[in-house]
């Protein structure tokens, strides 16, 4: 019960991130649309390469440091886990719930379905996340999330 709890803490961190980055628009969140939509913004004078470069530092703590940082003290500081099994298996858990909500939620529906991430000018090069990016990111997901789990667990056992 409070893997699934912890997990949700990720998807509502996950959320809170996409909500503030695309506060003012979704080109805030641009550098997570494929090239060409990047390239198009830029063309149509919403943002600049410059800016792109900032928002991904941005973006990348943003996304990475909740799970290098937070996830491994849940597991280890709240849950007590022990070991490198008993963390990998906890933390995969945790990002597997995490990756499930960035695939369904996010991607399929907030992206795919809603008008919130549509940038003026790019419809036409909708859809945002093409099938080769979705399979990419499921494989990332449900393989990426255990190996994540199994290098932060190997850096736990180590601390």
């Amino acid at each position: 019960m409070l893997l699934i709890l912890e997990g949700t803490v990720m998807c509502f961190l996950l959320l809170i991130t996409c909500v503030v980055g695309i506060g003012n628009g979704p080109v805030g969140l641009v550098v997570l649309y494929e090239q060409d939509v990047q390239d198009r913004v830029v063309q149509l004078g919403l943002t600049t390469k410059e800016r792109i470069k900032k928002s991904f530092l941005i973006a990348a703590i943003a996304l990475f440091a909740p799970m290098v940082i937070l996830v491994p003290a849940m597991v280890y500081g709240i849950n007590g886990a022990e070991g490198f099994w008993d963390g990998f298996w906890q933390m995969t858990v945790i990002l597997w719930i995490q990756g499930l909500f960035d695939r369904f939620f996010i991607d399929w529906y907030w992206v795919g379905r809603t008008k919130a991430w549509i940038i003026p000018g790019t419809e036409d090069l909708r859809p945002y996340i093409p099938k080769k990016v979705c399979i990419v990111k499921w494989l990332g997901t449900v393989l990426g999330s255990p190996l994540i789990a199994a290098a932060l667990a190997g850096i736990m056992t180590l601390i």
